[in-house]
């Protein structure tokens, strides 16, 4: 079962409470770089989660007729068939989709999933996020309940974000300051609109000082311990011992102190985009400044095939990309954790 049932994805996300591990959640752009998402999973015997961003998505589409639905859709039936040579399960997420792509992204691959299980076959992604946190979070709250009803029609999980993230991904930015930090309002203020659970399950991005991107230690400030609070609030009010099931975003850059604190407070799944595209690009730089009168007619030559094959340079991608993936899982602490 390489591509998890409705089933096995709760019972992934349940396990992973359970045991205080969370799933690195690997963004993709190419058949490549999926490969090398599901070889690191594989090799660190840890299942996980494959996401695709609206700009990953829409690039997966080709360039001649950009078409996000089109890209996300390819690279899913794509994962569905080659998946099964590896020995993990793993779980389809969509990433970060504004409110201006939803008609263009999200709801469109909702009704995808609703027609498949409706036919008796499972959905096509696992989970979907809806990323309101650059609008107020009375519309936020508002459109993740009409996300959440679509979504359980389709046995499928949402992901949503009530407040900012820092730093940009794919057109959607804000400024590093105060308002990165969620509060216990804003988190009983989400169990009002949403529920815990008895209205369908969701994944919860909070924010604890994250920041998407590169940065350096001390620019920016994460407060993990802040997700016991939030846990904490709710309970108190709703009597349900450790609600959420949180997500950690941003996490390029965090210490191993950080991510601990995060997944001792409820973090299920942690999304890991702009390390593993340094990691994927980075053996391609090097084979390139290697083999330079390879890869380019130089004065005249004609190169050396055997250099700028793209199979070349592409093992080398896979291959580092992979170890990063590796890294992540046993930061995480999901490496050896597989569904038997």
């Amino acid at each position: 079962m390489p591509i998890a049932t409705p089933e096995v994805y709760n019972e992934m996300l349940d396990r992973a409470k359970a045991g205080k591990f969370a799933y690195p959640a690997i963004n993709v752009t190419s058949s490549q770089t999926l490969h090398a998402a599901l070889r690191g999973f594989a090799e660190a015997e840890s299942d996980g989660i494959i996401q695709i961003s609206t700009g990953g998505a829409e690039f997966l589409g080709g360039q001649y007729n950009k078409d996000m639905v089109t890209g996300a859709v390819a690279l899913a039936e794509f994962a569905h068939i080659v998946a099964a040579k590896y020995d993990i399960t793993v779980a389809l997420h969509t990433d970060h989709c504004p409110k201006d792509k939803l008609d263009g992204y999200v709801r469109p691959l909702l009704d995808i999933s609703a027609e498949r299980v409706a036919k008796g076959l499972n959905p096509l992604f696992q989970s979907h996020m809806w990323d309101g946190s650059a609008e107020t979070l009375a519309d936020n709250l508002a459109i993740g309940q009409e996300l959440l009803a679509k979504a359980v029609a389709a046995k499928i999980i949402l992901e949503v974000e009530i407040t900012p993230t820092g730093g940009e991904e794919d057109g959607v930015s804000h400024e590093i300051n105060d308002e990165l930090y969620t509060t216990v309002e804003d988190a009983i203020r989400t169990a009002e609109a949403l529920g815990l659970g008895e209205k369908g399950r969701y994944l919860l991005a909070a924010s604890f000082g994250n920041v998407h991107g590169v940065y350096k230690p001390g620019n920016v400030v994460l407060r993990p311990e802040l997700l016991k609070d939030l846990q904490a609030g709710v309970a108190e009010k709703y009597g349900k011992a450790s609600p959420f099931d949180f997500v950690f975003h941003g996490g390029s850059g965090s210490t191993a102190e950080e991510i601990a604190t995060a997944l001792e407070n409820g973090v299920v799944k942690m999304n890991l985009d702009t390390d593993t595209q340094y990691a994927f690009t980075r053996p391609v730089v090097d084979h390139m400044f290697r083999n330079y009168d390879g890869v380019l007619k130089v004065d005249g030559e004609v190169g050396t095939k055997s250099t700028y094959d793209p199979r070349t340079w592409g093992k080398l991608a896979e291959a580092g990309m992979a170890v990063r993936v590796t890294e992540a899982c046993a930061a995480l602490r999901s490496t050896g954790t597989k569904l038997k």
